[in-house]
């Protein structure tokens, strides 16, 4: 399954298109208003579904290793709240400090250790530490093979904004892997920073977003990254 991404803004704006939300989001596959407590709610339901749907699927097709991780993040003018399932990831840059919004799942993040092992299950280190020795993170959609012991329930994380956030970057772990949070974000900021000054205008803003982030998938391949890369980067 190769990665996706999605991107809907204006949802539940009004007709003048004041206010209203904005969705991003990144998955990595392998094989009326609301408020941000409903919009916790409306993810992990959304993910519990999700999750169900694409295990009927794999049943279906015999594929007990098709699956796949997922980062959202739901934009509002006062907040921003994000679910992670897995190990793609969401950063804030905040007045040029790489903020974390999630926290990837990898099957040695103790407590991650600690819950596998608590239903029975073992993490084995063959080229990286893996669940059941198989897969590289201990949550994801699908996998039904490997549950229990992968989780498909999400984490999610509710950040108030302040006047010094810049931007948001969603990636999959392909990016993770070679390129840290910090070097991402300084890496966006320049691009963002000499986009501008060639006289992008304020209206193709998401177009300066979608050329920052071709760099950085650009920048992540030939720092010897081998795995499918995404990512989304939201001007804030």
């Amino acid at each position: 399954m190769e990665d996706a991404v999605t991107e809907v803004t204006g949802l539940a704006a009004t007709a003048a298109g004041a206010g209203g939300y904005a969705y991003f989001a990144v998955y990595d596959g392998h094989g009326g208003a609301m408020g941000p407590e409903m919009w916790r709610r409306a993810l992990e339901a959304g993910f519990a579904r999700v999750d169900a749907e694409v295990m009927e699927a794999a049943r279906a097709m015999k594929k007990g290793m098709v699956g796949s991780t997922a980062v959202v993040a739901v934009v509002a003018e006062k907040w921003i709240v994000v679910a992670n399932c897995g190990d793609s990831r969401a950063v804030l840059s905040r007045g040029g400090v790489a903020v974390p919004l999630s926290i990837d799942h990898k099957p040695d993040r103790p407590d991650e250790l600690r819950r596998v092992e608590a239903l029975g299950g073992r993490i084995l280190c063959w080229d990286c530490p893996r669940v059941l020795g198989v897969l590289s993170t201990s949550r994801s959609f699908g996998d039904y093979l490997l549950k229990p012991y992968v989780s498909s329930d999400p984490e999610l994380t509710v950040t108030g904004r302040t006047e010094k956030d810049e931007f948001l970057i969603l990636a999959s772990d392909g990016l993770w892997d070679v390129i840290s949070s910090e070097m991402a974000c300084r890496v966006i900021g320049k691009c963002l920073e000499v986009l501008a000054s060639d006289g992008y205008p304020c209206g193709v803003a998401n177009s300066a977003a979608k050329e920052a982030a071709a760099v950085l998938v650009r920048l992540a391949i030939s720092r010897g990254s081998v795995d499918n890369i995404s990512v989304v980067v939201v001007k804030l």
